[in-house]
């Protein structure tokens, strides 16, 4: 079965860009651009990725951020990425940002915008990889400062096919950010937002009833509502899960007590995702071996993940049979 997983293509529809930096290339840039990070070598960065919940990941992860300066290091970070993809037979990935992580430190929206586009351009060109990019809010932030942003991803339309919402969950629901996601959806784009993490299943009714989005990013929480549960199924919302990120931030204690056999079982339209997946653990084939070694999960079920994300990217019905095909054609 592992060696299966290996060799079906797959889509990914939940990967924060900046989740991707190793700690040797947080080294590297912190050195090329006279950056202070609190670690001094490897070991420590990694002796640094043992998180208690949510926050204390978010706390390490913006300042390994600060290395990432210049149009050349959004570049090299993406392109990084992208070989991960090669390597795991990721045919299309949506990849999320966070431009205020990078704009409150004075570094320009286009430069990050370009760095990570022309990456992907690249990895059009020479792999075939299909990309698309969406723009996140920090939740933790205000929605002033998510308007702000949003006139800012305008100039770049051509580049963005999504807004998102992620950040620290608690404390932060999606009602806050109603104003500007109703802006971004009159300006064209899809919506997503991150809920049912950390929080209760309120945060996914807020993000269904009141920013009307088109994915959740995780949404674990909803099995604790029978009513929500059906809705979803009925309605067929994808849930982008990232089950290695569940486990390194405590949302569940082990991947045997991971929820999303249930959900898939269920007929929820669940999907498996990496996340941030230089923080926890692996990338998106390793989050597929880590809940087929822990879970009873079929072959069937691995299929069904797998078509599920190709069915719930933002590409066009064309595009979403050809990779279907493909997965089929492994299948043979």
């Amino acid at each position: 079965m592992i060696e299966l997983i290996k060799a079906l293509p797959k889509a990914e529809l939940h990967l924060h860009i900046e989740g991707s930096l190793e700690p040797e290339l947080m080294l590297r840039l912190a050195k090329k651009n006279n950056v202070d990070i609190p670690y001094k070598d490897i070991e420590a960065i990694r002796d640094a990725y043992n998180f208690t919940n949510l926050q204390s990941f978010l706390d390490i992860y913006y300042a390994g951020a600060k290395v990432l300066v210049t149009k050349e290091d959004f570049y090299d970070l993406t392109w990084e990425y992208i070989l991960k993809c090669v390597e795991d037979n990721v045919v299309h990935t949506e990849i999320f940002f966070d431009p205020q992580t990078h704009t409150q430190r004075g570094v320009p929206f286009e430069v990050v915008i370009t760095g990570i586009t022309q990456a992907l351009s690249a990895a059009k060109a020479r792999y075939g990889i299909t990309s698309a990019v969406i723009v996140c809010f920090l939740r933790h932030l205000s929605e002033q400062e998510a308007f702000e942003t949003l006139e800012q991803a305008l100039k770049f339309k051509q580049h963005i096919i999504g807004v998102g919402l992620d950040s620290a969950e608690l404390g932060n629901p999606p009602s806050k950010f109603k104003a500007v996601f109703k802006k971004a959806r009159e300006e064209g784009f899809k919506l997503v937002a991150h809920a049912g993490e950390e929080a209760d299943y309120s945060y996914i009714y807020e993000a269904l009833d009141l920013l009307d989005i088109d994915r959740i990013d995780h949404g674990v929480q909803s099995i604790n509502s029978d009513a929500l549960m059906q809705r979803l199924k009925e309605e067929q919302m994808p849930l982008t899960v990232c089950p290695n990120s569940n486990i390194e931030l405590k949302v569940f204690d082990s991947y045997e007590q991971h929820n999303i056999k249930q959900l898939l079982d269920f007929g929820l339209n669940v999907s498996v995702n990496s996340d941030d997946p230089a923080y926890f653990k692996g990338y998106i084939n390793q989050n597929f071996i880590n809940i087929y070694e822990h879970l009873t999960l079929s072959e069937a079920d691995i299929v069904t993940l797998i078509k599920n994300s190709f069915r719930s990217a933002f590409i066009d019905n064309d595009l979403k049979q050809q990779y279907l095909r493909q997965v089929d054609q492994v299948l043979l």
